[in-house]
């Protein structure tokens, strides 16, 4: 019978794509998670993913699971955790965050927060990746939430929250999606929706270099939504990570999604912070809820590691 054993080793597998990972993060053994992982696809009737040579992928079933899972958890965490609503902790933390992660991952976290910790008040500014880089190093903002695959700064601390798989997607019925997998030759003769927030374009053309061949670029755009409708419509295909997919477009149509003939990298969100920067008892709190949502090991967060 399905009990929260199953739902937190399924989440872990989930975000860290890995049955080993999710062990070690859990600190349990591999045959545990394997185990839990079997027996609620079994009660479910589903496959929640595809065993890979690369890891676990969620199938579609799994996607969808994944959200009623966080939320189940979600209640529990805060049914257990009652006392920290009335926590003393208190003050202002300036964070920092742009488009994607305020979109698509902070939004559920801020609520959180607000009914865990009532006495910290959050003031969020979204901006791109350079200035909120600058915004750390001026001590501007106390913390930034980013794509940590974007960061190149060596004089910024990181830590990597959630991997979110990128894959292809395809309108409904389309002949990719029937087989289950494109190679990127055959993508090139595609039409390509191109998004262009978040660097993503230049981090699409930095793994289509990686290959012979290029996308034939028919849009670029700054909205997930035109990206989303467009495929949608049969305009073209995309390759977008996990974190935006959503199955539906606005005017109801479906969006597939398969796996690519080559690895493409993961999309990862996490902290970013000053090396070195000293971190208030508010931010410590922030950071220590961030890494308890994602399974990571606790450790002092009075200092920032040099």
């Amino acid at each position: 019978m399905m009990n929260i054993r199953h739902l937190k080793y399924f989440v872990a597998t989930a975000e860290s794509g890995q049955v080993s990972r999710a062990a070690n993060l859990l600190a349990i053994s591999q045959s545990s998670v394997t185990g839990a992982i079997r027996d609620l696809e079994t009660e479910l009737g589903t496959d929640l993913f595809l065993r890979t040579s690369h890891g676990m992928e969620l199938t579609e079933a799994g996607r969808e699971f994944l959200a009623s899972a966080r939320e189940i958890l979600q209640k529990l965490d805060e049914a257990t955790k009652l006392t920290r609503r009335h926590s003393t902790v208190s003050g202002v933390i300036s964070l920092a965050a742009s488009y994607t992660v305020i979109g698509y991952f902070l939004p559920y976290h801020l609520d959180r927060l607000q009914h865990l910790y009532p006495g910290l008040e959050v003031r969020l500014s979204e901006l791109n990746r350079e200035s909120i880089e600058e915004g750390l190093l001026s001590n501007r903002f106390d913390m930034a939430v980013v794509l940590t695959s974007n960061l190149n700064n060596p004089e910024l601390e990181s830590e990597t929250l959630l991997k979110s798989t990128r894959r292809l997607w395809v309108p409904n019925n389309h002949p990719f999606q029937r087989r289950g997998k494109a190679s990127f030759e055959e993508i090139a003769q595609e039409d390509y929706i191109m998004l262009t927030v978040d660097e993503a374009a230049h981090t699409t053309m930095k793994y289509w270099s990686m290959t012979s061949f290029q996308p034939r670029v028919k849009l670029r755009t700054s909205s997930v939504e035109a990206v989303r409708s467009m495929v949608a419509n049969g305009q073209g295909v995309t390759m977008l990570s996990d974190m935006v997919y959503r199955p539906w477009s606005l005017e109801g149509k479906r969006i597939g999604t398969l796996t690519t003939d080559k690895e493409i990298p993961s999309m990862d969100v996490g902290l970013a912070w000053r090396r070195g920067i000293e971190f208030s008892r508010p931010v410590s709190v922030l950071v220590d809820y961030f890494k308890q949502c994602y399974a990571l090991p606790q450790t002092p967060f009075s200092l920032g590691r040099g």
